[in-house]
């Protein structure tokens, strides 16, 4: 048997792909994917939509499970978005999903500051129980400020203000995020209807408008720590999250009533 250090090493590409098949669950066909890329290529944008293509589908084994991951590029920006996948998500109705901004302070670095990371771990364990589900990685770091905006806000809140106000103060918005990256990334996976993981309203209000079916909220509970406890409470305060006595809320309909 040849090593695979070997020089003349051919990989038997029959052992690396099973059309449907992950170790650990399904995926995505080999067919399946390559008809959704062929035809988000083909997909016209509207003028006013910064839509997304989808470019690539590879397997993806990780400390919390064994997914897939597709990359998703925006014609109108350039960003690069992607979406981790359990299982065969595709037509699918009731799918466990996840939308993440980018926090490289957080997601990588480990940051108290924040409870992104927590998160970010948190909805992968989840998915992985599930056995189906997706999360959508956008690169919306420092609520869509960028980086060096984000430690600039950083250093005022070293000096009290809180995270609404710091972002302000740089004259932006409060939070500038969009999600209508996110629900064209569903429909281009088809996916139907989905059970969002957020204490967020406002992404509940944004998707919903875009035309994504929630059919129910699933709270996402992080420990508290002396770090982000400020930050938190800020969060629920000054920006509606669902965190403390309104953590268990699950309804949509009782979440945002008309606002969605």
């Amino acid at each position: 048997m040849r090593s695979v250090l070997s020089a003349d090493y051919v990989p038997n590409a029959i052992s690396f792909i099973d059309e449907g098949l992950l170790v650990g669950g399904v995926k995505i066909p080999q067919s399946l994917a390559e008809s959704l890329i062929e035809a988000s290529r083909d997909h016209i944008c509207e003028p006013a939509d910064c839509c997304v293509r989808l470019v690539a589908i590879a397997d993806l084994p990780s400390e919390f499970g064994h997914f897939q991951i597709c990359g998703f590029v925006s014609p109108c920006d350039g960003k690069e978005h992607t979406a981790i996948i359990k299982g065969n998500v595709v037509d699918k109705e009731n799918v466990l999903l996840r939308v993440h901004s980018e926090c490289l302070t957080g997601d990588v670095m480990g940051s108290k500051r924040c409870d992104c990371r927590d998160q970010l771990i948190t909805s992968l364990r989840m998915i992985e129980e599930e056995g189906t589900g997706i999360l959508i990685y956008l690169r919306q770091e420092g609520r869509n400020i960028g980086l060096t905006e984000k430690i600039r806000a950083y250093s005022l809140q070293d000096q009290g203000v809180d995270t609404i106000d710091a972002n302000m103060l740089l004259g932006h918005q409060a939070d500038e995020r969009d999600y209508g990256v996110a629900a064209h990334m569903l429909r281009t996976l088809r996916i139907q209807s989905v059970r969002l993981l957020t204490n967020n309203p406002d992404k509940i209000r944004q998707l919903t408008k875009r035309g994504v079916v929630i059919t129910e909220r699933v709270p996402l509970v992080t420990p508290v720590t002396e770090y982000n406890r400020f930050y938190l409470e800020t969060k629920r305060s000054r920006a509606g999250h669902l965190l403390g006595e309104e953590a268990a809320l699950t309804s949509v309909e009782d979440i945002c009533g008309d606002g969605c």
